[in-house]
């Protein structure tokens, strides 16, 4: 061994800077298996201990896309310009997003993941579209962008080994919190994506991994600092995620959403988060003359998900799944909703049927919950408040008892939150 990993992990327990070449190393030595589960899993310990500085994050981040292939968008006739998210409960927002983005002139590499626990993934929900298919190879990506400008698919196997063998220690070992391990873990596999410039948007509150606003600015920091570091012009929206987004939690429920905004619809904060999402990518890729509320008014963006969807196999026009039982959860009291807790709401679809607990797991395309009143809202004792989504009506009490401490109602109405907190730029 060129190093001893022993020592790197000594290094970084006693609070020394990992200098490149060991970082080099232990990140290669782990993903050839030279370095065994429970070593890697002591150094992640001791990084979420000790941490590192931003050189240190820039290089293990190099050394995680360094692991595997880049995919090469070169010969893409637009500028391309990505999307990330921290994740949430209801964060539909990539599926109206990649085709209004494309509409507007830019190409859109999403190459997106599955959910896991109380937050969905992009591509369970488009599965939920019939015929429509995750997995596409690189030349397939490549000539969807040159001629529809929107992919939403599977990271290619070759995509950050390294991150994908780390990703899956850190979640049994306790070291997901760590702020230097999160972002490298998701600009190591963005930048290995290829595109030109990257939009985050870095979710806080109860349904985010990111609970409180310090937290947050601290991880969009790094991610900006990451990006700048290798080249990818790179800028964060830090966005509220205390209440559910939009009113559908679940995977074809939040499909139906999406559809509803490109149509010209859809609920007023998803609109919101679209259109600023979109107008910061449009920006970073040359095109801030293009106002994409009128792109999405015109239909031109809807043209562009029906394109994206049938070049994947999907057919847009297809009835999508629902379920087999629908049952409400009515309000407990008459007033104003003051909370409807994202976790809270996130946990019940999770527990109808919408997530998984493993990653192995099958979801239910019709589960979840649909929100008939958000914060601010007045409510009448007994009225519907919720729907509640299954194909396995065994799973409604779980969810019920998910749900217990969920809501608050209040005499007057709540101090509004704007959705959008901060934009975070280099």
């Amino acid at each position: 061994m060129a190093h001893s990993v022993i020592d790197v992990i000594r290094a970084k327990r006693d609070g020394d800077r990992l200098d490149d070449e060991q970082i080099d190393w232990v990140v290669d030595a782990y993903t050839r298996g030279a370095v065994a589960d429970e070593q890697m899993a002591a150094l992640a310990m001791a990084i979420l201990l000790r941490g590192m500085d931003r050189a240190e994050i820039a290089r293990w981040t190099a050394a995680m896309i360094g692991s595997g292939e880049r995919l090469d968008l070169s010969g893409v006739p637009r500028s391309t310009v990505d999307k990330h998210s921290t994740g949430g409960v209801g964060d539909k927002i990539t599926l109206p997003l990649t085709p209004l983005v494309a509409a507007c002139g830019a190409a859109v590499p999403q190459l997106s993941g599955r959910g896991l626990g109380h937050t969905g993934g992009t591509l369970d929900k488009l599965e939920s579209v019939p015929g429509w298919r995750a997995r596409l190879s690189a030349p397939e990506i490549r000539a969807q962008l040159a001629e529809i400008g929107a992919v939403v698919c599977a990271a290619t196997e070759g995509i950050a080994p390294a991150d994908r063998k780390l990703y899956a220690l850190r979640d049994v070992t306790g070291t997901v919190e760590s702020i230097p391990l999160i972002a490298s873990s998701i600009m190591s596999k963005k930048i290995a994506e290829g595109a030109e410039s990257l939009v985050l948007d870095v979710k806080c509150g109860s349904g985010a991994f990111m609970k409180d606003l310090e937290q947050a600015r601290a991880l969009a920091d790094e991610l900006v600092s990451i990006g700048a570091a290798h080249g990818v012009r790179t800028s964060a929206l830090l966005t509220d995620m205390s209440v559910p987004l939009g009113s559908a939690v679940g995977n074809a429920l939040e499909v139906a959403e999406s559809v509803e905004v490109l149509r010209g619809g859809g609920p007023a904060d998803v609109v919101e988060l679209t259109l600023a999402l979109a107008r910061e990518m449009l920006a970073h890729a040359g095109l801030s003359d293009v106002d994409p509320a009128e792109v999405l008014a015109s239909g031109k963006a809807y043209d562009s998900w029906r394109a994206m969807i049938g070049a994947q196999g999907g057919d847009p026009d297809a009835e999508l799944p629902t379920a087999a039982h629908v049952e409400t959860f009515a309000a407990p009291a008459t007033g104003v909703l003051s909370t409807l807790d994202a976790y809270a709401v996130g946990l019940a679809a999770w527990r109808l049927g919408a997530g998984r607990a493993r990653k192995e797991d099958a979801v239910q395309h019709a589960a979840g919950i649909r929100c008939l009143a958000k914060p601010g809202e007045r409510v009448t004792e007994g009225a519907p408040l919720l729907e509640l989504h299954t194909d396995t009506p065994e799973k409604l009490p779980a969810a019920r008892e998910a749900l217990a401490e969920a809501v608050a109602i209040t005499a007057e109405a709540p101090a509004a939150t704007p959705l959008i907190l901060d934009t975070i730029r280099p």
